[in-house]
Order: C-alpha cells, then sequence, then structure tokens
C-alpha cells in the first residue's frame, strides 16, 4: 500500500467496525488516539475534544504516521491525508443504528442524520481537495463493506464518488421533514 488513507463518514456509518473487520494486515488508528499520542486531545464532559489544528501540525511530517495504513474516524478527512474513504449510509438506516446503539441524545442522532443526508462530509472532503472513494454501507454486512474498502484503497484509482444522493429519495426528504423522535 502507498500513503495512509483515512476511513470517514458521518457517526453511524460503520467505520470502526469496518476497521476492526480490516483484520491484522491493516494497521488502523483511530484518530482519538493519534491526537492523545500527539498532544491533540484534551478531556471535555463526557468524551474527548481534538485540537485538529495542533494534530495537523503534529502530523505534518510524513514520519508522524509512520506505520499507519488507514486513519479511522469522523475527522480522519480534516487531517492531512490525500486519499479518502467516505462511508455512507441511508439516513434511515443510520437514524435506527444510532438510536439502537444509543448513541447521542435525540437532537445529536437527529444532527447526524441531517448531516448524512445533506453530504456534508462529502463537501468536506471535496473542498480540501482530496482523492475521495464513497461506500454505501447501507443493508451491507461489515465483511462486505471491509472487502469494498480494501478494494479501493489497493487500486487507488480516480475519485469515485456523487453517486449517493440522499435527497432524491422522496422517504429522506419526509424523514427529514418528521418530528425528531
Amino acid at each position: 500500500m502507498t500513503g495512509v488513507v483515512a476511513l470517514t463518514g458521518t457517526p453511524g456509518t460503520g467505520k470502526s467496525v469496518t476497521a476492526v473487520a480490516l483484520g491484522a494486515h491493516w494497521r488502523t488508528v483511530e484518530v482519538a488516539d493519534l491526537a492523545r499520542r500527539w498532544g491533540g486531545a484534551r478531556s471535555s464532559g463526557l468524551g474527548l475534544e481534538v485540537d485538529l489544528d495542533r494534530l495537523r501540525r503534529a502530523l505534518r511530517p510524513p514520519a508522524a504516521l509512520e506505520g499507519v495504513d488507514i486513519v479511522v474516524g469522523h475527522l480522519a478527512h480534516l487531517l492531512p491525508i490525500r486519499d479518502v474513504v467516505l462511508l455512507r449510509c441511508h439516513p434511515a438506516e443510520l437514524e435506527r443504528r444510532l438510536r439502537c446503539a444509543r448513541r447521542g441524545t435525540v437532537s445529536e442522532r437527529r444532527e447526524n442524520v441531517l448531516a448524512e443526508a445533506t453530504d456534508v462530509v462529502l463537501f468536506e472532503c471535496v473542498s480540501s481537495r482530496r482523492r475521495i472513494w464513497e461506500v454505501d454501507t447501507t443493508g451491507r454486512s461489515v465483511e462486505t463493506v471491509a472487502r469494498e474498502v480494501v478494494r479501493r484503497v489497493r487500486a487507488r484509482g480516480p475519485s469515485s464518488y456523487g453517486t449517493v444522493d440522499w435527497l432524491a429519495d422522496p422517504a429522506v426528504t419526509a424523514h427529514l421533514l418528521d418530528r425528531p423522535r
């Protein structure tokens, strides 16, 4: 493999479970662990706050990510990493995943669903001129998604994104206009 890849996406799209499924052949590290290692993390209320500017500076020298194949996290695409695998998930399934996992408050879950529906992470990737490969995780097993990630990373072809358009689905629009659950 040539160069580090960011594995990113809205919370709940399957980043961490996909990273685990990549197995022992791929050296993965979570953004939070990098932040702790390089002094770009501080405890904040219920979790960890990542100082992105500090972490970006720490990761500028190529040696900072030596021994790492894939950086995993919903902030990974904001780090100085050229290649990005962006995991996507249908907003209705994403909402169900987050609710079943009891991740976040109702308001936070709704915010994540809205971010996924409106391509927030994709726009961040595009605006930072990354090479992007989009992978839809909707209704797919973790193993299938992991195989697709490996295929994309090994091929390193041109960017492949824009085929996921949740807002074209009337059910998504109706879901977004519905009252919070």
